[in-house]
């Protein structure tokens, strides 16, 4: 064939070929923008001074914090439990892992000596049971039969401790297969706890019952769940400042870490 043939034979394929139009797939723009691109983490001297200065005042708070864990463990077992939680959903418990584990592991070698006023307190034995699992320890949950009434049932008082019941619901995520009773606590928990907040909307708790009957502890994002955690640990009476202010200036310092990340792998 000759190449006259051959350039006539592709001209006319072509012809009879559509034209295939390549699709469009309309990506939005991202929602940062440049602002990542842009992004200068020493901008400027005043910048890094006051980088400096929080760095400082959070070295500071993060000894005074590890003392009270010191202290509270040879104190109140109760007040150490809701010492650590605070310390763990305010997202700074990275930053206190060797003390936290040994209270935990102090309380759960000695798990079997609590006072009876514990027993009947089902905040704070939903409390030690969650994070005891939650640090890993195979912690019985056989302790919540102390809750149920005669008929093997939970016991309906318990339903007015919206505190207490918020704490059971949270602890009942820990639950492993065949245990019966934590089965059960959930189903409880969550049917007084849908009643509480549909019933009294203005009470103080309602807000975390809406959002853990939405998303419990078990199955959230740490960092997000801090700062979501920040008002609620704000708004309570009996707060720690110090470890509130400590958790404030951390999430920020990060914060400035990640917009650095961020820009450098942007650039």
């Amino acid at each position: 064939m000759s190449v006259q043939s051959s350039v006539v034979l592709v001209a006319q394929s072509e012809k009879l070929s559509p034209e295939v139009g390549r699709r469009c797939a309309n990506y939005h723009p991202s929602i940062w923008g440049d602002h990542f691109l842009s992004y200068n983490a020493s901008k400027s001297t005043k910048t890094d001074a006051n980088l400096n200065k929080q760095r400082l005042i959070t070295a500071a708070i993060k000894s005074i914090v590890r003392k009270m864990l010191l202290i509270t463990a040879d104190d109140d077992s109760a007040q150490m439990l809701q010492l650590i939680d605070a310390i763990q959903r305010l997202g700074v418990a990275y930053n206190f892992e060797k003390e936290i584990d040994e209270a935990l592991k102090h309380m759960f070698d000695s798990s079997m000596i609590v006072s009876a006023e514990e027993e009947d307190d089902v905040y704070i034995a939903s409390l030690r049971f969650r994070l005891l699992r939650q640090q890993g320890y195979n912690f019985s949950s056989d302790l919540f039969n102390n809750f149920k009434d005669d008929d093997g049932k939970f016991k309906e008082s318990l339903s007015s401790d919206v505190r207490g019941m918020l704490s059971l619901y949270e602890a009942a995520h820990f639950r492993v297969h065949g245990e019966d009773v934590l089965d059960e606590a959930l189903a409880f928990t969550t049917t007084h706890l849908i009643q509480s907040a549909a019933r009294d909307y203005s009470n103080p708790l309602a807000e975390q019952v809406v959002r853990a009957l939405n998303q419990p502890i078990l199955k959230g994002l740490p960092r997000l769940e801090a700062r979501l955690y920040f008002p609620i640990y704000q708004s309570d009476g009996s707060h720690n400042k110090a470890l509130l202010k400590l958790a404030k200036l951390d999430f920020n310092l990060l914060q400035k870490l990640h917009q650095k990340e961020l820009s450098d792998i942007s650039t």
